[in-house]
């Protein structure tokens, strides 16, 4: 078979070494073998056509921190909603109401918290308080 000329730009010549441990090594290696494809190229794939996950910025992190203040706070009202519906006293909150809450809340946990795939020309307007890993 004919050797395909390759433009220069596509000529894989660069290597970069990256430690791994025996396990991820093996890990590595079975996924590759699974796929159907070199470990080099799996590793290509997922460092280099992956969607990173979004960064959070120091007020998302405030906001989800204090949400999840206040279910645990909503937690609280909830127990003591169900012991006095349980010795028959009048109750501090409607029941349903609270489950509501408590599930909306635990929705825009959620929603800070999701990776956001399609903000990946936002991310430059990102201000540098943007949260970044230690």
């Amino acid at each position: 078979m004919a050797n395909r000329k390759q433009s220069k730009a596509l000529v894989r010549k660069h290597i970069f070494p990256v430690r791994l441990s025996d396990i991820e090594l093996d890990l590595l290696r079975i996924k590759s073998q699974d796929l159907g494809m070199s470990a080099s190229e799996l590793m290509r794939r997922n460092a280099l056509m992956r969607p990173l996950p979004k960064r959070l910025s120091k007020i998302s992190l405030q906001t989800y921190w204090e949400l999840g203040q206040i279910g645990n706070n909503l937690n609280q009202l909830v127990k003591a909603t169900n012991t006095a519906l349980k010795i028959g006293r009048t109750l501090p909150a409607d029941p349903e109401l609270l489950r509501e809450l408590l599930e909306l809340l635990h929705q825009c946990r959620r929603d800070i918290a999701l990776p956001d795939i399609d903000s990946e020309d936002s991310e430059e307007e990102e201000s540098d308080d943007d949260w970044e890993a230690d």
